[in-house]
């Protein structure tokens, strides 16, 4: 009979008994369904140790294949001792001058040594923080766009809507006003392209730094959402954080909203879309608007001469190579994977080598970083989408 899995202790046990009462190890290994060896090897355990040695026994081996000896280890930290400044090369090599005749560790586990041991010092890794961008005041349809979520309410059938907003700067044309359940960018760029599709494409969209339109922990705090525009070829404008008035006529039309199409709100999400869907048309046609003498913002905009087309794969023919980020957010190399950036999954980018195995990647016109072959991690250079500064007057 096999091992029960409940109780192992207790088969261990009662095989021992039957051995103990003179039975045949043959005859007992046979009912028990194990090998002679096994049976064997149990019973001398039992021996050595008693009932302990019938407990289950650990697997770990008594050292590792690749463990330092502790006269190397102790070396390191010697040399580290006296020479406090020093990093893991450095430190291999002196160790490599004094003893040439022991095969030396390396780098890696030099580094490996001295960080279990307190001796390495991190460098904290900047975090992206939301600046906003330069923000432009143009006077023409299309652009730019502006795009936000009013805040959340309660439906009558006790679930949340956010409703994502889209108008034209110049005209406060309401281009899109859309209930969702919540802030996900599957949600949303669904809503994005249609509008697209029925109005043509703007020149820049502008937001503020919260999802799905940034990635407050990404790089340069890019979204897959604003990867997309980019695309398409439109540029972002993002407001300071902690400063709505940046997007103050948006704002604006998001009060009207609020009185109008939420107070009291619908049951459920069908009915409160068909009152977005009145509150639209009559925004647009029916109500004056001061800041355009007293037009109806559909007598003012005019739709965008550039169509829609889904983005095409972008081309790096002035690049090294050409790489297709993972799903994962990582750029491979060889065997090598590159910590990049997940709102950059499934994305092209195009990496030069500008130094010894130190690359600049580059997406579309971006620089975007450089990452070294042995850290494998991307390091960011100057935002692109920062504001600009001015350089200082001569006078």
């Amino acid at each position: 009979m096999p091992w029960k899995e409940c109780s192992p202790m207790d088969e261990r046990i009662k095989f021992v008994a039957r051995i103990l009462d003179g039975e045949k190890m043959a005859v007992v290994c046979r009912e028990f369904g194990i090998s002679r060896k096994t049976g064997y090897k149990i019973y001398n355990r039992f021996k050595a140790m008693g009932l302990d040695g019938l407990k289950d026994q650990t697997r770990r081996p008594y050292r590792h294949a690749n463990k330092l000896p502790f006269q190397i280890e102790r070396t390191i930290l010697a040399v580290k001792q006296e020479y406090p400044n020093w990093g893991a090369p450095k430190i291999r090599e002196k160790i490599i001058r004094q003893f040439p005749d022991v095969k030396p560790p390396a780098t890696s586990t030099i580094h490996a040594v001295l960080d279990r041991h307190g001796l390495v010092k991190r460098r904290k890794r900047r975090k992206y923080k939301a600046q906003g961008t330069a923000l432009n005041h143009v006077k023409h349809p299309n652009e730019l766009w502006c795009a936000d979520y009013k805040g959340e309410f309660m439906l009558g059938n006790k679930k949340y809507c956010y409703p994502l907003t889209i108008t034209d700067y110049s005209s406060r044309y309401l281009l899109a006003c859309e209930g969702l359940d919540s802030t996900k960018h599957v949600l949303a760029q669904p809503v994005f392209e249609q509008t697209f599709r029925e109005f043509g494409l703007p020149a820049a969209i502008r937001t503020d730094n919260g999802v799905p339109f940034a990635a407050p922990n990404a790089l340069y705090g890019l979204s897959k959402l604003s990867v997309w525009w980019l695309k398409l070829g439109i540029n972002i404008e993002r407001i300071k954080p902690g400063n709505p008035q940046q997007n103050g006529r948006h704002e604006r039309m998001h009060l009207t909203l609020k009185k109008e199409a939420t107070k009291p709100a619908a049951f459920n999400f069908l009915q409160q879309q068909a009152k977005f869907d009145d509150f639209i048309d009559e925004y647009n046609h029916d109500r004056p608007h001061q800041a355009l003498g007293m037009k109806y913002p559909g007598e003012v905009y005019t739709p965008s001469a550039r169509l829609y087309r889904p983005p095409e794969e972008p081309e790096y023919p002035m690049h090294d190579r050409t790489i297709h980020v993972t799903a994962c957010g990582r750029i491979c190399l060889g065997k090598k994977k590159i910590n990049f950036s997940r709102a950059f999954a499934s994305e092209t980018v195009g990496i030069t080598e500008v130094g010894d195995k130190i690359w600049l990647v580059t997406f579309l016109s971006y620089d975007l970083g450089y990452f070294d072959e042995d850290s494998k991690r991307l390091e960011p250079i100057v935002n692109p989408f920062s504001p600009k500064v001015l350089p200082m007057s001569s006078e």
